[in-house]
């Protein structure tokens, strides 16, 4: 009877332990769980922001944070007593220092936006233009080839213009020593260096991809032609009556007092009834 006693004891206690492990991990999984439904609406509620957020509110913490991160390197190196402006002007190569100058020039330059005359607006567009095109530096090199006589390939596979003393053919007269052009040589002369006097024109054949580019830009420039648009903010509110934007503002709020007294007396001087 004792043993049986102490058995049905030990396997009391045993229910009774395996109870409060079941109890344990059911707090530990309702832990987790919790933990987890909080993650996931914080998560939520970040991706919510982020789909609000606008380009321009992007744009806005991007330069702020830009702007933070000025500050605190030019904290630290007051601190250290550096120069800013002369450690970041270490990271630029000499390069692209001249690039920068470069292009600083020639803002300055195009600075003056007003309308002078055809000629200098006609000559902004040529600049601009010019910002535009890719120069086909092969052809160029073959053309220069056969007007130095050169041999075929020299300046292209060096990729440079200038030619080197080994390439060059001498085709010269023994008995004066003086180099003698052949016809070919003149007539590539002749159509690589024109002037005013060259009676040489309208023999060029472009190419396919020049033509295509040549398309490329019209097309541009219609695109942007179109887009453009000189209208005024209050050329919609109907006849102009005022001579600038206080005088604008100061006849909308008299209008809004007396237009109903006045409206009969202008329609009649339109009409020409008026007495």
């Amino acid at each position: 009877m004792a043993s049986r006693d102490g058995s049905e004891e030990k396997q009391a206690e045993q229910e009774a332990m395996t109870m409060d492990a079941r109890k344990a991990k059911m707090e530990e999984l309702r832990a987790k769980m919790r933990s987890s439904t909080k993650a996931n609406r914080a998560s939520l509620i970040e991706e919510s922001a982020k789909a609000k957020m606008t380009a321009r509110d992007t744009a806005r913490l991007e330069r702020q944070r830009k702007l933070a991160e000025t500050l605190r390197t030019q904290a630290e190196a007051e601190e250290r007593g550096e120069d800013v402006e002369r450690q970041k002007n270490w990271e630029w190569t000499i390069e692209e220092n001249e690039n920068w100058e470069k292009k600083k020039a020639r803002k300055a330059r195009r600075a003056d936006y007003e309308f002078h005359d055809d000629a200098h607006a006609a000559r902004r567009r040529y600049k601009k233009d010019l910002d535009l095109i890719k120069p086909d530096f092969a052809a160029y090199s073959r053309q220069k080839e056969i007007v130095l006589g050169l041999a075929p390939g020299s300046l292209v596979e060096s990729g440079s213009s200038t030619p080197s003393a080994s390439s060059a053919l001498t085709s010269f007269d023994p008995s004066g020593g003086q180099i003698v052009p052949t016809a070919e040589q003149r007539m590539a002369a002749e159509s690589f260096y024109r002037d005013a006097n060259t009676l040489l024109y309208a023999d060029n054949k472009p190419t396919e991809d020049a033509i295509d580019r040549v398309v490329g830009k019209i097309n541009r420039d219609i695109d942007k032609k179109g887009k453009f648009s000189r209208k005024r903010l209050n050329e919609d509110e109907g006849d102009i009556t005022y001579i600038n934007e206080r005088n604008r503002v100061f006849n909308k709020k008299i209008a809004r007092y007396y237009d109903k007294y006045t409206s009969e007396i202008r329609a009649s001087f339109e009409r020409g009834t008026a007495l």
